[in-house]
Parts: C-alpha cells; structure tokens; sequence
C-alpha cells in the first residue's frame, strides 16, 4: 500500500503509574475514554494522522509503563523518539517530582546518542510536560505555578490538560509536532552544510586551484 502520510513523527509518553497516559493517548488517538485504569505492559501503541503546514504527520504514539520493573524494557525506546511527552497527575505531589527522573532519563538518552557519533542529538529530543487530570481540579496537589516554573528552569512547554476533552489535548500534541518538524528542517540543514565540506568536496576545490599545505 502507498503511504498516505508525508511524515512519520514518534512520540514517548513517561511517567508515573497512573497519571493517566494510557488514557490520553486514547483520547487523542481514537476519541476513547476509560474510567478504569488499563495498567500498560512494557510498551503499547497507537497511531494518528494530523494535517499540519499542508502536510499529512503520521504520529506514531508510543505508550510505556510507569513501573519501575518495565524501566528496562522502555529505556531502550528513549532513543528512537522524537519527542517525549512527559505526565503527571495534578492531584499527586510524588508524579510531579518524579518529573525529574523521567527528564534525566531522557536526558541521557541524547547523551548516548551523541557517544554513538549522532552529532544531530545535541540539541536533544524534544520534549514537553503535561499535567493530567485537569478536571479534578478540587483535589489538585500540584500548582500550575509550581509546574510552570519547573517548565521554564529545563526550557519546556508546559499544559494542563483533561484525558477527558479531547480538545485540550489538541494545543499540545500539535504544538510538539511542529517543534519536531523545526529540529528535523534544522538538522537536514546541517547536513547539507557538512556534506559540502567532506573531504571530496575539499579536495575537489584542491585540484581547483585552492591554496593547500605542501607535501614534504
């Protein structure tokens, strides 16, 4: 089959059990809610066409299990994303402080693939933070101010959302997306740029006339 897609983008979502990321991808994937919680298994998916710029994204949408006994298994994800997703629950203090692990963890992620020789990985995956379960609001243990700031100290975006509206989840899946598709632009860019000073091309330009050091 043809793909009716011009761009495959791959999403992470991290966190806590139970902040509820299971269901937001079903929300945002499938219009799904669940009031009962599906506790994930290593690592499940979903995908999702949008239309952003004239262009059909595929969004490949990768769900992990908050346990810490899957870490193992859903570490090895980390590097393949594109972007990472990380939630937590508005009414649980201990979520949000986890928010810390999860970054590190994709912190390091970028970190090995720059060991790796990935010089593209430096400016690190792209990453924001969601705080679920915004339609509870009278058990909140988490001030927006206080995620807010814990967003703008590591550079990130920052939401509240409810698993429950779909359209809150719109704003933030969108505006990842095109922050994706901004590094990626970049990243072709450089490309360019080292492909025309690989060591053909300056050679090339060598036997042009171009000034070079003498053998001895």
């Amino acid at each position: 089959m043809a793909k009716r897609y011009d761009t495959l983008v791959r999403l992470l979502l991290v966190g806590d059990t139970g902040v509820g990321k299971t269901c937001l991808i079903c929300q945002y994937a499938c219009n799904e809610f669940h009031e009962t919680h599906i506790t994930t298994v290593g690592v499940d998916f979903k995908m999702k066409t949008i239309s952003m710029d004239g262009k059909n994204v595929r969004l490949q949408i990768w769900d992990t299990a908050g346990q810490e006994r899957f870490e193992a298994i859903t570490k090895q994800f980390y590097t393949r994303a594109q972007g990472c997703v990380l939630v937590y629950d508005i009414c649980s203090r201990s979520s949000f402080e986890s928010l810390t692990k999860w970054l590190l963890f994709v912190q390091q992620a970028s970190f090995l693939l720059l060991l790796c020789g990935d010089n593209y990985a430096k400016d690190g995956v792209v990453s924001i933070i969601v705080g679920n379960k915004s339609d509870l609001s009278s058990k909140r243990q988490v001030p927006m101010q206080m995620a807010q700031q814990f967003a703008n100290d590591n550079n990130l975006r920052f939401y509240e959302v409810s698993a429950k509206d779909s359209n809150s989840l719109i704003k933030p899946f969108e505006d990842i997306c095109k922050d994706i598709l901004i590094a990626e632009n970049k990243r072709l860019e450089n490309v360019e740029k080292i492909d025309l000073k690989s060591p053909d091309t300056r050679n090339k330009a060598k036997s042009n006339g171009s000034p070079g050091k003498k053998c001895c």
